[in-house]
Parts: C-alpha cells; structure tokens; sequence
C-alpha cells in the first residue's frame, strides 16, 4: 500500500491530489493498482482556526517514495504552515460506517426536522442539544435497528454519528437516550401537521383522500405497568404476548399524515372515531374520502361517515358476498386488469363493487385444498385409532372437538357421524361448491358518485400502501417487539420508529424519480459500504498527523449519487498533535 500523486493544471494554477493505492496481483503477468482511499487536495493554506495544520505535501522523486515533501525541488520551505510526514508510519484506523448516515442526516435536513426540534426541544437544552440525540435515535432506526443499550454500548462507536453531528461521544450516554425519549410525545401533534406541510411542499401531496389501517405490536415481557398492554387479535401470530394496536393514516402515495395508539385488545371498528377527531382537529373538516379495509367497517361508522358530508370507500365482510352471490355467474364485468374483473351494483344511496381476481382465486382454492387435506388427514388417523379400541365415546368427543380447534376453516366443510361401531364423516359438498364459486372474489362499498368500476377498484387496491408501511415498519424498521415498560416511552419508541419511516418513505419517493429499481433498504445498504477513516502519519518534528477521509465511492455508488443528484460532503480538515498517539501506534 502507497501514497499516489496526482497532478493537475486548472486555472493557470498546479493541484496535487493524493490517494491511498494498493497492488493487486491478478495473474502472474499482471498486476493493477487499486484506489482505496481519496485523500484529496492537500495544497490549499487551511484556516487559522485549524492551528498549523499541513498547507501542502510532496514526494521528493524517489521511486521508493520514502517521503512527501510539499515542493517540486526535493526541499522543504521555511514556512509555519508546512509540515514533513514520515512515509513509513503511514497507519489507517478506525473505519466506521458513513454512507446509510450520512443518507439518514440528508433525509432528516430535507424534511425540515432538525430546526423543528432545535426549537420544539430548544429551550430544555443540556450538555447535548435534545434534537441531536433525537436524530441519533431516529437514524439508527432506520439504518440498523437497536436498543438505546445498544446505541450507546456499540452502535455510536461503529458509525461516523459524532461527525456527522459534530459532537462527542456524550450524545449516545445511554441514560440521555432514553430521558430524550421522555421529552418529545408533548410535540406528537405539531410534528404530524409539520410534515404534512413538508410532504405538500416536497411532493405536492393533498390530504383529499385518507387511506386508514391498523396493525398491532407485542411486548417481550409481562408489560404489567402499560395500561394499553391487552391480549387481543395478534397480527404477528403472538397471542401469548400482550400487545397494542397501531393505527394509521396515509395518502395514496404512502406519505404518513398522522397515527394513533390504541389499546391491544382494541376492536378495530371502535378507533374511526378517534382519528377522524384527530384529522378534523389538524386540518379541518371537509369532504374527504375514506378508505379502509372491512375490519373498521360498521354501520355505525359510515352512518358518521354520511352525517359529516365524508365519503368512503370501503371493504365489507367476505359474508356479505352471499347476498350478491347469483351476480357471480352472471352480470356485466368490466376488465380492469388481465387477472381482475369489476362491476357496479347500485342500491339505495350507495354503490357495491364486485370484484373477481383469478390469481386470488387460484391462492384461496389452493388454501382451502390444503386444509381440507390436514383435516382429512387427521381424521383418518383417528378412525383408525377408534377401529383398534383404543378410544372410548368420551374420549372421541374430545379428540374431535381437538381437531375442530386445530382446522377451524375446514371444519365447516364436514358433516361427522360419531355413532355406531366407529367415525364416519362425509363432506359437504354443497358448501364446497358455493365457497369455490366465491374464490378470488371480494365486495367494496362506497357512497362516491363514480361510475367506473376501474376508478374505484384502484382507489381501495392504494390500501397496499398502508400495508407496506407496517410491513416496513415490522420487519426493516424492527418496531417489534417492544421492550419499554412504561406507556410514555413506549409511545416515544412508536414516535420514533413514524419518524424513521418519514425518512424510509422519503427516500423511496425520490429513488422513484431518480432509481426506480431500487428499495430504500438496498440504497441504504449500497451506502453503508462508504466508510470514515482517520490517516496517521509521523512528523519529522515528532508531532503526530490526521487525515479524517471518507473513502471514495466504487462505480455503482458513484452512480447512483449521480441519479439522485447528491454530493458526498467535502472532506473534513486534517489535524496536528503536539506529540505522538499511543492509540495508534502501539509500542
């Protein structure tokens, strides 16, 4: 590994820039020299805020490149601000993350968060401004979720967040993370009207049409002091685990507008009327349209719904499907898609959508083979046992009510004749035949004035927005599970984690323009390779130099700054010790 010069004539004027290079051999003929670090342009006379810090450095000709002086003659100037460096003690430490941060800080800056909470959080100042550590939480959110234990124990040390801040390691004290987390729930409602404002400005967004879904999220842990913490309908398949539901508002483009914390065992159709409050009490009352899935729908709703002039465009129970069942075989269908057809069914005041999906239908018919299949299965094995006797009457029941626990869905198919000398079932072939006649098929509502089937078939389907905002929250946000045990911190977590997916989808709005094939998890991994690194050399006058480089994009990355139009910041300032590091060279 060696130092490389770089020569350059721009404006009548020479530039030397430096790089970090390396041999590689790739066969035995052959053997290419390969950039690992951009130094930069080490000629320019810094700032005297900077102390003495190196104005120039040059090689003195020799091929072995010993030295670098700062001349073109093999001598050193007499002068204050150039310094001689010992090419032997050319040493590179600490490389820690940057990139996926220095994406988190660009993101966090262009929504307009960081002088909202310097001034929401500017008057309880500390050693360490609030916003700052409020940032660091909300970036390690989204770049690599962990624990405030874990930020403090590991993260912090591993990225290049003291930087990027432009402070020291007292931001990540642990019990400043979580007292951070104490301060900033008061400003929940002026946060979500903050960000509808940067979404209008940003993207043009309009909050005419609100698409709305809940989720829930589980505690590791008893969560006895958290007076939302129920057992109720577990999304995440946990039912052991108390929990709380999450609900959601976002626009049809996926932009977060506003969310709600219910308690876990919280009835869906019960939270509308919380979150239309909390709507009306941030951007008025008007006419908007609602849409959300059939778990929210009741009568009671969208009779609100009709009495403050909204609209709505709704789900309903896959039950309601009977009373339109004959429309399934006959009607006129509207082609939407290749896989989906639609038709209007007017009635009263309203309008029912009927939509039939073939590939819902080829997964519902797949679905329900599969179960009819384990609950044949287990019948079999059963009358076998009961053709041994070894299962009384009494014992039979209760097997029996076992496997109606274990295959609820494919029970209904089933009619069991227990008597006699053994067990004996048959199927019911009239419902298996109507429920096949419903595969792929779902009924929507709506009180709008639009008559074409395709318009209103794709404004429900924007509910899949709604959709991966949990899903990104869940799985690359890790919002589950929740550790907290008090009910004002786990709200703060829950704020913490909107936040994170603020920059998630602000990041994916503008891959969109500039790289559409990209997700926001594989910009953020493509950056997370860009790394900070410190340079050490060795003065001839025994003081001790540092070149804080953040390392040079590879083509891919180089790339795609390109596409979206970034700039990586320009490289820090170099530093002068007054006497050798221990740290770094070790004795």
């Amino acid at each position: 590994m060696y130092l490389k010069a770089h020569r350059r004539n721009k404006d009548g004027k020479a530039h030397v820039y430096y790089s970090l290079s390396e041999s590689v051999r790739l066969s035995r003929t052959r053997v290419v020299q390969r950039t690992v670090l951009h130094l930069g342009e080490l000629n320019t006379t810094q700032q005297e805020s900077w102390q003495r810090t190196i104005a120039v450095i040059e090689e003195d000709g020799r091929e072995q490149q010993l030295r670098l002086f700062t001349d073109r003659e093999g001598q050193v100037p007499e002068a204050d601000d150039v310094v001689e460096v010992r090419l032997s003690s050319l040493a590179v430490r600490r490389p820690r993350v940057f990139g996926s941060c220095w994406v988190g800080c660009k993101l966090w800056e262009a929504l307009g968060l960081r002088a909202f909470w310097e001034q929401a959080l500017g008057e309880d100042r500390g050693a360490v401004s609030w916003a700052k550590v409020l940032e660091l939480l909300v970036i390690n959110r989204l770049c690599a979720p962990r624990s405030e234990l874990s930020i403090h124990e590991k993260w912090f040390g591993q990225t290049a967040m003291d930087f990027l801040l432009d402070c020291d390691a007292q931001v990540a004290e642990k019990d400043r993370l979580y007292r951070c987390l104490d301060r900033v729930l008061p400003h929940k409602a002026a946060l979500e009207k903050h960000l509808a404002g940067r979404w209008r400005d940003l993207f043009g967004v309009r909050v005419d049409v609100l698409l709305y879904d809940l989720t829930s999220t589980y505690f590791e842990g008893e969560a006895e002091g958290v007076e939302q913490a129920r057992r109720g309908y577990s999304r995440d398949h946990r039912p052991d685990c108390r929990q709380v539901v999450l609900a959601l508002v976002v626009t049809p483009e996926g932009f977060p507008l506003a969310y709600e914390v219910f308690a876990g065992n919280r009835q869906d159709s019960t939270t509308l009327e919380a979150i239309m409050e909390a709507m009306e009490s941030k951007y008025g009352r008007a006419q908007r349209v609602w849409v959300f899935d059939r778990g929210v729908v009741s009568e009671a709703n969208l009779a609100r719904l009709r009495a403050c002039g909204g609209r709505y465009l709704v789900g309903t129970p896959r039950s309601h499907l009977r009373t339109h069942e004959r429309r399934l075989l006959s009607g006129e269908w509207s082609q939407v898609t290749d896989a989906v057809q639609v038709q209007l069914i007017p009635e009263g005041g309203e309008t029912y959508v009927l939509a039939r999906s073939t590939t819902r239908a080829q997964k519902e018919r797949a679905m329900r083979v599969r179960r009819v299949r384990g609950l044949m299965r287990d019948l079999i094995r059963l009358r076998k046992a009961v053709r041994h006797g070894g299962v009384a009457p009494a014992v039979l029941r209760h097997r029996l009510g076992r496997l109606h626990e274990r295959h609820p869905q494919a029970w209904r198919y089933v009619l069991i004749n227990d008597g006699g000398s053994g067990l004996r079932w048959r199927w019911d072939r009239a419902k298996l035949q109507a429920a096949a006649v419903r595969d792929g098929a779902y009924l929507l509502r709506t009180n709008l004035t639009e008559t074409d089937p395709a318009v209103l078939w794709r404004q429900y389907t924007q509910l899949t927005e709604v959709e991966a905002a949990f899903r990104a929250l869940k799985s690359d946000l890790a919002i589950r599970p929740i550790w907290h045990w008090t009910t004002e911190r786990i709200e703060a977590h829950l704020l913490v984690a909107f936040l994170s997916y603020c920059l998630w989808v602000c990041l994916k709005q503008q891959l969109r323009a500039g790289a559409p094939a990209l997700t926001p998890w594989q910009c953020l991994d493509q950056f997370q390779r860009i790394l900070f690194v410190e340079v050490w050399f060795h003065l001839r006058d025994g003081r001790a130099l540092c070149l804080p480089r953040i390392t040079q994009p590879d083509p891919t990355q180089a790339l795609l700054l390109d596409q979206l139009g970034w700039r990586l910041p320009e490289q820090p300032p170099p530093r002068i010790y007054a006497q050798q590091v221990p740290d770094v060279w070790p004795t």
